[in-house]
């Protein structure tokens, strides 16, 4: 695809400084912006409401052959002007027909004027009195308009796409349609736009940005779509309101993109909209198709040429690297306080359902475990229970370091749980010997799993004794990867962290250490961190330490953890995932290693589904789950193939990522 390699459109929203009543000043500083997008190879460029004219003309408006005519000769200029450029334009216009006037949006491309779109509601409350002046769209008789010499489909319900990329399908309403109990970009969106633009004219007032930031964010998710706002500025008339130049790109309640406001001189607010994405989010969700026995009759669908994307496409739009744990401080706080709720909710439900008053849990002094095991201390001070009805089982192995098993001891102890020691060893060297592996063998995949069988065993039958659930610590990167032992660690009755990343667990784990607790159990809590993620089935190096190390083996988590949400959240294939995780990793991978890891991860997720059709309860906290009950259904022996193949193609536009924009906004 030409228009959105790997599903990105760059879409803009624009706000040039407007002159009231002057529509040759206006298109000329239009045009300024229009070039200033293309240098940046914008393919779909938005303007405010009523931008040939601005919107605060009021009375003006009435002068139909100046300034109604002056925005129609200067829309005409627009066309001339951007004849040679694919670019899509819209731009707020007013427009006289049948002897109405109406407060419209035209939809250009290369000198052609391919639709105009009235605004349906029109606010007549408080500041505003655009009754007085404009009729809305329900009025209008005529389905075509005659508008700088051409002419064009006139009507609120118009689609504007390609018919060789279906994600490509754009609409518009206007400003207080946005506000609307029922705004028309719903009706748009199950119609099967994909990007809804909307020219308003929105005046500020205390407080107004950040509800109208969350208006257009919450209304990208309704409508499973891409909202680019743009907003009049300052150079409007100040007679009793000030606007101040909002832009604000959202995808699926999103931000992508936002404007500093009050800005004199304009601005341009440039980012890639997912047009991919959002159609594997709108045939995910199956009552976004419901939504269809609503729809009005009369959609027309009006064709759009393509708009090559820039060669080598490069993303403006940042990615994140790591994106089950979020950037600002705050959002992790907050995110990480929610999951820990929910997964002590979900445990307290099980013990309260199964009316047992113990768990048991093997505790390593890695990471997992330590999170598990918070979780059901936390659960047990939740419930009003004491800490010591929790039954922590350490169990040294062949790889057990004197470094992590202090770490399991003294976390017990800080916590005020119940610890037991039960060395395995002796135990698996009579299974050895039963089962006639060779006594030297202390490499193999047998020698490694009988150590985590033998410790299943211990829990579980300790769990029976004890009359206690036995809680599985195993998480969502694991369970992803297969890298888990069948009926050893991938067993328990219930599993607090099943849906939580590795990367997740360690800001988990980070969090507590630095919010919920201090001293003893902080100082372990730390250690845990500083521990490299290991399972310890092989014996440590010459000086005691671990030599088995997880992300040598199986590859770095913070990449599996993406490729997992690459796939699954956003129903990328491996080609896109692997564009995203050279822009998003630049400069920590090389494009070589990172295509290895991922067909790693394909293999292995394929190769594994076995282990997660069969995975016990656990508790989801994230968009990302791979529960056979739940979220994920997929064949225990479907080909992976394709997705191997893919990983194998040349890319259809240059993926080479060189430089980074440090930011979605140009001035």
């Amino acid at each position: 695809m030409t228009t959105a390699p790997y599903g990105f459109l760059r879409v803009a929203a624009a706000c040039p400084p407007v002159t009231v009543a002057d529509p040759e000043r206006n298109v000329a500083a239009i045009l300024r912006f229009v070039a200033k997008a293309r240098r940046l190879g914008v393919q779909v460029l938005l303007f405010p409401e009523l931008a040939l004219t601005g919107y605060t003309s009021g009375d003006l408006f009435f002068s139909l052959a100046t300034l109604v005519g002056g925005a129609e000769r200067a829309l005409a200029r627009l066309m001339r002007e951007t004849a040679k450029s694919p670019m899509v334009i819209v731009a707020g216009v007013p427009v006289a027909l049948e002897g109405k006037l109406f407060n419209a949006a035209a939809v250009l491309q290369a000198g052609r004027l391919l639709g105009v779109v009235p605004k349906t509601y029109l606010p007549g409350y408080k500041e505003y009195y655009e009754e007085r002046w404009f009729s809305s769209s329900r009025e209008a008789l005529a389905e075509e308009v005659r508008l700088a010499g051409q002419t064009a489909p006139f009507g609120s319900r118009l689609l504007f796409g390609m018919e060789d990329d279906p994600g490509v399908t754009l609409a518009v309403e206007i400003c207080e349609d946005l506000w609307a109990p029922v705004p028309p970009s719903s009706l748009h969106a199950v119609a099967g736009a994909t990007v809804l633009l909307c020219p308003s004219a929105s005046n500020d007032l205390v407080g107004k940005a950040e509800y109208r930031r969350e208006l257009v964010k919450v209304q990208s998710g309704r409508a499973v779509g891409a909202y680019v706002y743009a907003n009049t500025g300052v150079h409007e008339s100040t007679t009793d309101v000030v606007f101040g130049g909002h832009l604000i790109v959202a995808e699926n309640a999103t931000l992508l993109a936002e404007s500093e406001r009050f800005r004199r001189d304009g601005e341009l607010v440039v980012t890639e909209v997912d047009v991919e994405r959002l159609l594997v989010d709108r045939v995910r969700q199956t009552s976004f198709a419901e939504g269809v026995h609503a729809l009005p009759d009369g959609y027309r669908r009006v064709a759009l040429a393509a708009v090559p994307a820039s060669a080598p496409f490069r993303l403006i739009r940042e990615i994140e690297a790591h994106p089950f744990v979020p950037s600002d401080p705050a959002t992790l706080e907050e995110r990480c306080q929610e999951i820990f709720s929910i997964q002590t909710a979900g445990l307290a439900k099980r013990l309260e359902h199964t009316r047992l008053g113990r768990v048991t849990l093997g505790l390593s002094g890695g990471l997992d475990s330590t999170l598990a095991l918070l979780v059901a201390a936390r659960t047990f001070d939740l419930l009003g229970v004491p800490r010591r009805g929790v039954l922590a089982v350490t169990m040294p192995g062949f790889g057990t370091t004197s470094h992590t098993l202090d770490n399991a001891r003294q976390l017990a102890g800080a916590l005020g749980v119940e610890l037991r020691e039960v060395d395995i060893r002796a135990a698996c060297r009579q299974h050895i010997q039963d089962i006639g592996l060779d006594p030297d063998d202390t490499r193999s995949v047998t020698f490694q799993n009988l150590q985590a069988r033998e410790r299943t065993q211990v829990l579980m039958d300790l769990a029976n004794m004890e009359r206690a659930l036995q809680l599985g610590t195993g998480d969502l990167s694991e369970l992803a990867l297969g890298y888990t032992t069948f009926a050893g660690d991938h067993i328990s009755m219930y599993n607090v962290n099943a849906s939580v990343p590795k990367t997740l667990v360690r800001e988990l784990v980070r969090w507590v250490a630095g919010h919920e607790t201090t001293g003893p159990e902080a100082r372990v809590l730390r250690s845990v961190l500083d521990t490299p993620v290991s399972a310890e089935l092989l014996p440590p190096d010459e000086d005691g330490a671990i030599s088995q190390r997880t992300e040598e083996i199986v590859g770095p988590y913070e990449l599996h953890d993406f490729f997992l949400f690459c796939l699954l959240r956003l129903g990328a294939g491996p080609a896109k995932t692997l564009f995203l995780a050279e822009h998003a990793f630049r400069g920590a991978y090389e494009p070589s290693t990172l295509r290895r890891w991922l067909r790693v991860f394909v293999t292995r997720f394929f190769e594994q589904q076995f282990k997660r059709s069969i995975s016990p309860d656990g508790p989801k906290v994230g968009s990302v789950s791979l529960s056979p009950r739940g979220d994920w259904r997929m064949p225990s022996d479907a080909s992976s193939a394709a997705w191997l193949a893919e990983l194998d193609e040349p890319a259809p536009v240059s993926k080479t990522l060189k430089t980074r924009k440090s930011t979605s906004r140009s001035k």
